[in-house]
């Protein structure tokens, strides 16, 4: 399915919030714990336009929001009713709360006016993390995703967005998985039929677009 560049183009800064999920150094960073996913990330472009749209959203006045996963040092409260988090247990970089890991990657700008929302459970950033609360009560009703991974935490975002009534927004470019071709599978495939499928340049050229000063008509043309 081609990317809906009209459709984002047209989003009101005022109702949307741009999510970054996971785009935290441990993950994605240098030291990530989940080298393959971290080089991905780079590879393909995907953190850099995260990047590129969280520097565009600040200054277009939309939302951001970063969504991290970290765990306690004690494990309290983190899950361990899936092969994924009995895995990441063992993992030799951990997401514990407090440390470099959980801090945003660069080159990832994060403003004074953006908020982080973290959790310490299960795989979505919108289940029983308070966020929803939050963009209800900043007017959202457009939220674009962005960040890792396609394999988990994205579909899972987008999911719950949608069901619990927000129009999804993913851009294409600013997403990643492991392996890459099934990445780009899981976008065309599924979350193409749930939310709008777009670019970063996209949605960067609908925000220039709508700060540009409207034109005064020209006046009367003097005859004298």
């Amino acid at each position: 399915m081609a990317p809906q560049d009209h459709t984002a183009e047209g989003l009101d800064p005022a109702t949307t919030v741009l999510l970054t999920v996971e785009c935290q150094r441990g993950v994605v960073g240098p030291d990530s714990a989940l080298p393959e996913l971290a080089a991905a990330a780079r590879a393909c472009g995907a953190l850099h336009n995260v990047a590129r749209l969280v520097a565009g959203a600040q200054e277009a006045g939309v939302q951001v929001v970063h969504a991290i996963a970290e765990r306690r040092p004690d494990g309290r409260g983190a899950a361990r009713n899936a092969p994924l988090f009995r895995a990441a247990e063992r993992l030799p970089v951990q997401q514990l709360t407090g440390t470099l890991a959980v801090r945003i990657a660069e080159p990832i700008p994060v403003g004074d006016g953006d908020l982080v929302v973290r959790r310490l459970h299960g795989l979505s950033p919108l289940a029983g993390t308070g966020l929803d609360a939050l963009l209800r009560n900043m007017g959202c009703r457009t939220l674009i995703v962005t960040g890792v991974s396609v394999n988990v935490a994205v579909p899972n975002a987008v999911f719950d967005a949608v069901n619990l009534g927000y129009t999804a927004v993913v851009p294409a470019d600013a997403v990643a998985g492991v392996p890459a071709d099934y990445a780009a599978a899981v976008v065309r495939h599924t979350l193409s039929l749930v939310a709008t499928v777009t670019t970063t340049e996209a949605l960067l050229r609908g925000w220039r677009q709508r700060r540009k000063p409207r034109q005064s008509p020209p006046g009367p043309v003097s005859r004298g």
